[in-house]
């Protein structure tokens, strides 16, 4: 059919337009209904595109633009986390070291305490040998006099006895100073 209109076309031009109008009209195109949905077509589409499809790609540029500052963010705080993990082993680092110095420090103070503390003990022990030494000393001096007391006093008992007769004072007094000078 086409072949048909192409031969009527070359052999007459305007009988070609006249016939494929009568045609277009014996196929039920009619080119006012063809032009006025052309013109609705293109006015549809461009109210879909104000409010349909711009808003719906705005909203997806901003999403994609939002997943994109999302994922730069998690970048980013696997970034911060991998520093705060590097700055928190720094610290546990530098804080052992602290503690051990601490450690460190607290043994040789302890150590210090302790022999000042075992000088401090020798010394009051010194002091108490010395005292206890002294009240030794004095207790031996005051039995050594009782004991030459009751020694001289013995001494004249028994000369008294010894003599059988009574002493004078003045007597008991000679053997008793005898007495300690011998035991002297």
């Amino acid at each position: 059919m086409t072949d048909l209109i192409q031969i009527l076309a070359a052999a007459d031009p305007h009988a070609a337009t006249a016939e494929s109008a009568g045609l277009a009209e014996t196929f039920g195109i009619h080119t006012s209904h063809i032009i006025m949905q052309a013109i609705s077509f293109s006015i549809l589409a461009g109210v879909l595109w104000k409010f349909a499809f711009k808003p719906v790609l705005a909203t997806m540029d901003e999403r994609e633009a939002k997943i994109d500052s999302g994922l730069k963010y998690a970048e980013e705080m696997k970034v911060k986390l991998a520093e705060a993990e590097a700055e928190k082993k720094k610290i546990l680092q530098e804080a052992s070291v602290e503690a051990k110095t601490i450690v460190t420090e607290a043994r040789q103070t302890a150590e210090a305490r302790i022999d000042k503390s075992v000088q401090d003990a020798i010394k009051a022990a010194e002091d108490i040998t010395k005292k206890a030494e002294l009240q030794i000393e004095n207790d031996r001096k005051q039995m050594l006099a009782e004991a030459r007391s009751e020694i001289s006093r013995l001494v004249v008992a028994t000369a008294g006895k010894v003599l059988a007769k009574e002493l004078t004072e003045e007597e008991k007094s000679r053997y008793s100073e005898s007495a300690s000078a011998t035991l002297v």
